[in-house]
């Protein structure tokens, strides 16, 4: 899951490397959270306009994490 947050952030903004995702352990409700990580010059990118690009992401996180029985929640940091 980590790598996959990963792929999807390196292919929207310009600095690759600035990309870091943290892994919180789960809470009580069993929801594991992603912090995910970029320069501040790609923050309007992995944002996106109204968010948009930002709610995409959380989708498709959603939608890994659901096959993998588990709960996520992805923010952006």
């Amino acid at each position: 899951m980590e790598q996959l947050l990963k792929v999807i952030a390196s292919g929207l903004v310009d600095d690759k490397s600035s990309v870091s995702v943290t892994v919180d352990e789960p809470n009580e409700e069993g929801i594991i959270v992603y912090h995910l990580h970029v320069a501040s010059e790609d923050m309007g990118r992995v944002i996106g306009k109204q968010g948009r690009i930002a709610k995409a992401i959380r989708t498709v996180m959603r939608a890994a994490a659901s096959k993998a029985e588990q709960k996520i929640s992805v923010e952006i940091d």
